[in-house]
């Protein structure tokens, strides 16, 4: 059977006469996207990715506030997905051939904090379990993004984020990730100027010692990399660079889990995500590195897609869009390539 293809159009309006005005979605729209979603009689795939994409933060969380057979207020403030719904859109989408993923529909409607709660859970129900989306989530996020996350955790699974991992993960890599998604870190721009040079020191002694059991248990390590701020561990990155010649993640080689956390905290955004979308479109990728393309461009379309797609353009030498179509196929890849599109409009 030949490829349908579907194009899906962004209707950005007339020119925004003001920086940050958001382009809205009419009654109209918001009705056709519950019609497909809860409506027995099939799904117009071309309306209801064109809605989806339009939609900025404030229309999907009308949507969700005027959906009530959809989704179910929390006592937290947030508005979760009917979990009867979520799977009957499951069975809907395979009863009607839809081409689109209903995992990329669904991720483009739920609230965030749900969504990364949902994330949370499966980066350790994962075999093996994958360590690096956990420290994505606690590291990339703001501290009130992924309060709200520990929050719609507890509301979904009766329990913390914090005893969750505590079961799960054993020894050196309980500790550091606890810790990590325990922190609210200082979000300003204040350090301490002398505690940069001393915690550069004593994260070089450490790091350069000969036996990796020192580094796993120091304590001074994992008090740095959880507590302090992004800013406070992006300035130590730079002195550690300049005072030894060599990147602090790059000295962390043999130790992923402190790598990648490194990564997360001290990379700018567009160069950490960037990097993840190369990996998750390059030549057979495992179905985890498939899942995050998915994952990056649903939950960084309205946050900061315009300089993820500029960084990947710069350091892949290829624009992110023209290597999504080459790596995704029919109604999925037209989906994501509007959802960039927007990102980059934005």
């Amino acid at each position: 059977m030949a490829e349908r293809k579907i194009t899906i159009i962004v209707r950005m309006g007339k020119k925004l006469k003001k920086e940050g005005e958001k382009i809205t979605t009419s009654p109209e729209e918001c009705e056709a996207l519950r019609k497909a979603f809860s409506g027995p009689h099939g799904v117009e795939e071309k309306s209801m990715l064109e809605i989806l994409v339009k939609c900025n933060p404030a229309d999907l969380t009308t949507f969700r506030k005027n959906s009530p057979y959809i989704f179910l207020d929390d006592e937290y403030c947030f508005e979760k997905w009917d979990p009867f719904h979520m799977k009957s859109l499951e069975i809907k989408f395979m009863r009607f051939q839809v081409s689109i993923s209903e995992r990329a529909v669904i991720q483009r409607t739920m609230h965030p904090w749900e969504r990364d709660a949902l994330l949370v859970r499966k980066s350790l129900e994962e075999k093996p379990p994958l360590y690096n989306l956990l420290i994505e989530l606690a590291c990339t996020r703001t501290s009130e993004e992924f309060l709200g996350a520990r929050k719609a955790f507890q509301c979904l699974y009766s329990e913390s984020v914090e005893e969750f991992v505590a079961v799960k993960v054993q020894g050196f890599h309980r500790r550091l990730l606890v810790a990590l998604v325990s922190t609210y870190r200082y979000e300003g721009l204040r350090i301490d100027e002398a505690a940069i040079k001393l915690e550069c020191q004593k994260l070089a002694r450490s790091i350069k010692t000969d036996h990796r059991n020192e580094i796993e248990n120091d304590d001074e390590v994992l008090r740095i990399l959880t507590t302090r701020s992004k800013h406070h561990l992006k300035t130590i990155h730079k002195c550690y660079k300049e005072d030894y010649d060599s990147n602090l993640e790059e000295d962390l080689d043999d130790i992923q889990i402190l790598r990648d956390t490194v990564n997360c905290l001290c990379a700018p955004p567009a160069i950490y995500f960037s990097k993840i979308l190369d990996t998750a479109m390059s030549i057979c990728p495992a179905e985890q590195e498939m899942e995050a393309l998915t994952r990056v461009i649903v939950t960084r379309t309205d946050v900061d897609m315009k300089d993820i797609a500029a960084e990947f353009d710069r350091k892949y030498g290829a624009p992110l869009i023209e290597r999504i179509e080459a790596a995704a196929l029919g109604n999925y890849r037209d989906f994501l390539v509007a959802l960039v599109k927007r990102g980059m409009a934005n």
